[in-house]
């Protein structure tokens, strides 16, 4: 099962069901004008958002992959992440810099969760 929010994209489905798992897409921020902390706010609230569509949330998040713009943005992304993450349910976590698609981008999140 492929998960649509918006008008299907050709090269890409927003999450994927497969096997008793979500496989989520980069999610991206909203706001681009935002610093690193609510950037990373926002993009937890699409996870949220998604995970809320399919059933399931973020407590059942298995892993994430977080991709920084600058990892002079780590503390303020960690800051967003531990008010954010289900407590008692951290995931496995690997965070990266990396140019990002759009340089107003300051983070993107990827994760695979439980259905």
């Amino acid at each position: 099962m492929s998960l649509y929010r918006h008008k299907p994209i050709p090269r890409l489905s927003e999450a994927v069901v497969a096997n008793g798992l979500i496989f989520m897409a980069g999610q991206v921020p909203r706001d681009e004008s935002a610093d690193a902390r609510a950037q990373t706010a926002d993009v937890l609230a699409q996870i949220d958002e998604l995970l809320a569509e399919l059933g399931s949330g973020k407590e059942k998040i298995v892993d994430a992959t977080i991709y920084l713009a600058d990892m002079a943005d780590y503390a303020a992304m960690n800051e967003a992440w531990d008010a954010w993450v289900a407590p008692g349910h951290p995931p496995a976590r690997a965070t990266v810099e990396a140019r990002l698609a759009n340089p107003a981008w300051k983070v993107e999140i990827k994760i695979v969760a439980q259905s």
